[in-house]
């Protein structure tokens, strides 16, 4: 590749950044890839570094000014970043979209065969010591409606296609739909995908258009056995709003690894409503992880050195 490769430096606070850089220079032996603290990173730090590879967006790092030409987000989400800024100043952000696929859509299964199975009902009788016989159903009797077709919501439909339950998908290009969905929707009918499903799953991201995706009005669209399962980010649902749909009876229970706090406060309802399962934002947690996010920055260095800035996987700016 070179004498003159850019500096490359992982950042991130979790033992992981060690394995990621070497899991980056054992696909790329040429370059050689720094990590750093948060906790001790100074802006100067970074001065020389033109690719950044982070959890966090610079500014949240405390250095709302940074130098890098590419940054790559080791997560799907790339709310908290300054699009319009990065644009601006010509760097450009790639994200991990796809990398956690696999995990979240598992974990999605999981949550909807805990509520068809009512498996959270028996954790509980088993912590308590009682036996109380209770029926289950077939999730294969069910529509489930995703919001937001991509890697994620794709392979849920597949997972859920294995299963012999039905799907409804809605995204921004209806027309190119994920094959395993069984029927697609664009996003102006939301409501009619309400109405119809007995699961909803939010997988989309969390932009100016999404933010309060699912409040009051969208909650007393669903069936009043339904369950809202929300994997994407917790500011997709009002959260007050979800609260008083559970205390009404509105829909039956809720599965959400994201909040619109995190830590979900100790005070938060949800903790004590037996209709809701938690899970502390881990639906992406994998082995896999590392080794995945190597690949694909692998695969996109190689093109950013080589100048094919319009080929980056997962490019967002």
């Amino acid at each position: 590749m070179g004498r003159t490769l850019p500096r490359t430096v992982v950042v991130h606070e979790a033992p992981g950044a060690g394995r990621l850089a070497a899991a980056i220079e054992e696909r790329l032996p040429d370059i050689r890839v720094g990590t750093l603290q948060p906790d001790d990173l100074e802006p100067t730090d970074l001065d020389d570094v033109r690719v950044l590879v982070t959890f966090e967006p610079p500014r949240d790092l405390g250095v709302p000014e940074v130098s890098p030409r590419w940054i790559h987000a080791l997560t799907a989400g790339v709310d908290g970043y300054d699009i319009g800024g990065l644009r601006e100043r010509g760097v450009v952000l790639t994200n991990a979209s796809g990398v956690g696929a696999e995990p979240v859509a598992e974990q999605v299964l999981g949550y909807l065969l805990t509520f068809e199975r009512r498996l959270h009902r028996a954790v509980r009788q088993q912590v308590e010591g009682e036996w109380d016989w209770f029926g289950g159903r077939e999730l294969r009797d069910e529509t489930v409606g995703i919001v937001g077709v991509g890697a994620i919501g794709g392979r849920v439909a597949e997972l859920l296609d294995a299963v012999g339950a039905e799907t409804l998908g809605l995204s921004r290009h209806p027309a190119s739909m994920h094959p395993a969905v069984d029927e697609a929707y664009g996003t102006g009918d939301l409501t009619t995908l309400l109405e119809r499903s007995d699961y909803v799953v939010l997988t989309c991201p969390l932009t100016d258009e999404t933010r309060g995706l699912v409040g009051a009005s969208e909650l007393a669209r669903m069936r009043d056995h339904a369950v809202l399962v929300n994997v994407g980010r917790g500011g997709l649902v009002d959260q007050d709003a979800l609260v008083a749909a559970l205390r009404e009876g509105t829909i039956r229970g809720a599965a959400l690894d994201v909040f619109e706090r995190e830590p979900l406060p100790t005070d938060s309802p949800l903790w004590e409503r037996s209709d809701v399962v938690l899970t502390p934002h881990n639906a992406g947690s994998t082995p896999n992880y590392w080794r995945r996010n190597a690949d694909l920055f692998a695969r996109n260095y190689r093109r950013f050195v080589a100048g094919d800035l319009d080929d980056l996987v997962n490019r967002v700016v």
